[in-house]
């Protein structure tokens, strides 16, 4: 049985759930349910904080985990990454007031506030930088007017909350974070649990392809198909088959969902007909 940490909590578990839901794995009914066993799959889901998933799954208690890859290298564990899932994205940036610093080489002797420690302190030892690191549960935009700290680190999206507070951001990204499939570094891959592992894995990176292609098919004249075939190669080559009417050929292909419609636009224009598109819910390549 292939024992699975998945994040019971916060923006991570929605879409963990949606995306374990349609790679074909039971997943839980009531949010206060810790653990359920889906035998079918024969896998066993622990719902747990998004935290601590990483400190479970470097004691071996459990093969895998979902959690973002910001909350993996801030716990210290030895856990690596192996996939990236496309969700929960965040990026980690220093800010301060105005003027007062420009790059990480202005943060020498100074305090810096943040709830991710281990991730700005290992970022600031990695630069050479000998600075003091101040953990804070939440709410860090405060800490420099109250005077806890001269500089913060926090996951910024659109940066109105620190303009808010009278910040700015400055320099590099410390870290730009997902959510990642993470398991112990030196698991035994020969292990009886392994063929388990890998379908997990081929499951949800065929989750994450069926939800960047559609599958796109129409009708042309023979005589365009090469042009046709240039505008939607497909993963290997398209199928191609011919059509009762001579001359014609039907054609199919995947394509990314977010060109589709320019692509439709331009098979158009060289005679294609008959142009459509299918949502794909599910894929082995």
């Amino acid at each position: 049985m292939l024992r699975i940490a998945v994040p019971n909590k916060g923006s991570l578990s929605g879409p963990a759930g949606e995306m374990l839901h349609e790679a074909g794995y039971q997943q839980r009914r009531e949010s206060k349910e810790l653990r359920i066993v889906d035998p079918v799959n024969e896998v066993e889901f622990f719902y747990l904080r998004p935290r601590d998933i990483a400190i479970y799954v470097s004691s071996g208690r459990l093969d895998i985990g979902i959690t973002g890859r910001d909350l993996l290298i801030d716990s210290g564990a030895s856990a690596e990454e192996i996939l990236p899932l496309g969700f929960a994205r965040s990026t980690f940036r220093f800010a301060c007031k105005p003027g007062e610093a420009d790059g990480v080489e202005d943060l020498q002797g100074k305090t810096v506030a943040t709830s991710y420690e281990g991730i700005v302190a290992k970022h600031l030892a990695d630069q050479g930088i000998d600075a003091s690191v101040v953990h804070l549960d939440g709410a860090v935009e405060t800490a420099i007017e109250l005077g806890v700290a001269e500089v913060i680190a926090d996951v910024v999206e659109t940066g109105t909350s620190l303009r808010n507070a009278g910040l700015e951001v400055f320099g590099d990204p410390i870290m730009k974070s997902e959510a990642v499939v993470i398991r112990r570094v030196g698991a035994d891959t020969s292990a009886d649990s392994e063929p388990k592992v890998q379908q997990f894995l081929r499951r949800l990176q065929g989750v994450l392809v069926a939800r960047t292609y559609v599958m796109m098919d129409y009708d042309c004249r023979v005589e365009q198909l090469e042009n046709a075939v240039a505008l939607t190669p497909g993963l290997e080559s398209p199928t191609v088959s011919p059509l009762h009417n001579e001359g014609w050929v039907a054609v199919r292909a995947m394509v990314p969902a977010k060109e589709a419609q320019r692509i439709m636009d331009d098979l158009y224009d060289i005679g294609a007909r008959a142009i459509l598109t299918t949502a794909i819910h599910a894929c082995r390549l």
